[in-house]
């Protein structure tokens, strides 16, 4: 939408072009454009002007301001009446285009239209309709200057844009200054930082060397150490069964007969070497299962029938009326597993919570969960602080201050029976409280 114009004129000589070039400036700068833009404008209006001419006919220039969208524009239009090539005169005048926003070469009812556009900056003043009078009365008494004066004010704004210009190219040759310094410190840092890194993956890789050497090691000592139990626990076996049988030959009826000393000391003998029976018979289970020589039968284990061996197995150990042993009957019927090993864990298990419970209840449970199904053995008995709940399953360690109501053990049954879990496909936790009792947690796929 465009308002009343601001002013027009008639271009019928070549002087005309220096006219339309002054009212141009002239009216540029009276709405608000800044001074680049003033130049731009009466450059582009005196070369459409000069184009128009050329053709021989006389052309009408109008001054109004566009109401285009948001921002209102400054918009120059040159009207001749005849008819001509609009192709050829878009084309002579693309280059015009580039100094405004817009620019558009039409024919028009009576003859051809070429007119430009120019937005107003969001600093230029309120165009109001008194202001817009203000204009159009300043434009009606301007004077124009001649074509020498005319000629002075482009040799000025040229000089201008020429300082301008070499300001620009003055400042870009110092950026380029600035950006080749950082170029030579980013590079620099970029060479500090890749030998950093290259040394950095040198240390990297000889630790790896390092750890694959000391991985080999350790693979070394464990089997050293494997082969080490395996053997001295079978070298060990055959004399403690032979001192266990000898001492129940001596405390036999059908023998000598023995002082009440000497029988004491017989069965103190018995005892001994019974207990350092069940070591060695620890020791030789372990060496297997750290070898990795315990390779799992699988099958259908019926649960019913192995907790009643359990309980049957287990009823004499739990020989303190203080202690309430319980094995419920399993909330599932069976599991794939190697009956064996389950049983040599849950034995364990149950066998630990009997020696360190001296009153209240062990109890064995078995239901699903998930896909899983969990074994629970749980006991009222000295419990184990929550930072030693790994470390009892680390091979002899007791934990400090426990004491066992029913025999002394090894520190081996744990890490036996989590080896045995991990062989079954499960894991092996506990949770326990002191002074509160323990419960271990072993889970099997179903």
């Amino acid at each position: 939408m465009s308002a009343a114009p601001l002013l027009r004129m008639r271009l019928r000589v070549e002087q005309d072009v220096f006219v339309v070039r002054q009212l141009a400036r002239e009216v540029a700068r009276a709405v608000g454009l800044e001074q680049q833009d003033q130049t731009r404008i009466a450059t582009g209006l005196s070369e459409v002007s000069r184009v128009v001419l050329a053709e021989g006919t006389d052309a009408d220039v109008t001054f109004t301001v566009w109401e285009n969208g948001v921002k209102p524009a400054l918009r120059l239009t040159v009207e001749r009446a005849a008819t001509g090539d609009v192709e050829r005169l878009r084309g002579e005048l693309a280059h015009v285009g580039r100094l405004v926003d817009r620019m558009e070469v039409e024919q028009g009812e009576t003859g051809t239209v070429v007119w430009m556009a120019r937005r107003l900056p969001a600093s230029a003043p309120r165009l109001t309709p008194e202001r817009m009078d203000d204009i159009r009365a300043g434009l009606a008494r301007h004077v124009p200057g001649s074509p020498l004066d005319e000629l002075n004010v482009q040799n000025q704004q040229l000089i201008a844009a020429l300082d301008e210009v070499r300001a620009q190219r003055d400042e870009l040759a110092r950026l380029n200054a600035e950006l080749e310094e950082t170029n030579r410190g980013v590079m620099a840092l970029y060479n500090q930082l890749t030998e950093e890194l290259e040394e950095t993956n040198r240390g990297v890789v000889a630790l790896y060397a390092e750890l694959d050497e000391k991985s080999e090691q350790l693979a070394a000592a464990s089997e050293a150490k494997s082969r080490f139990l395996a053997n001295v626990s079978h070298e060990l076996r055959a004399p403690v069964t032979a001192v266990i049988g000898l001492g129940r030959l001596l405390g036999d009826g059908s023998s000598d007969p023995l002082t009440t000393e000497q029988r004491r000391q017989v069965e103190l003998i018995g005892s001994s070497a019974s207990d350092l029976l069940a070591l060695v018979n620890d020791l030789l289970d372990l060496a297997k299962a750290e070898a990795g020589r315990i390779e799992p039968q699988w099958e259908q284990v019926d649960l019913k029938a192995m907790f009643g061996q359990l309980r049957g197995t287990l009823r004499p150990l739990a020989t303190r009326p203080e202690v309430d042993f319980r094995v419920d009957e399993p909330a599932v019927a069976s599991i794939r597993s190697d009956e064996v090993l389950l049983a040599r864990v849950l034995r364990n298990l149950l066998t630990n919570a009997l020696k360190f419970t001296a009153a209240g209840e062990v109890r064995l449970v078995a239901r699903a969960v998930d896909d899983d199904i969990e074994f629970t053995v749980a006991d009222t008995g000295t419990g184990i602080p929550p930072e030693l709940h790994e470390r009892i399953f680390e091979e002899f360690y007791q934990v400090p201050g426990s004491k066992s109501l029913n025999g002394k053990g090894t520190g081996l049954g744990l890490p036996y029976a989590r080896r045995l879990a991990g062989i079954l496909g499960g894991v092996l936790r506990v949770d326990s409280t002191p002074g509160e009792g323990s419960t271990f947690t072993l889970r099997l796929p179903s």
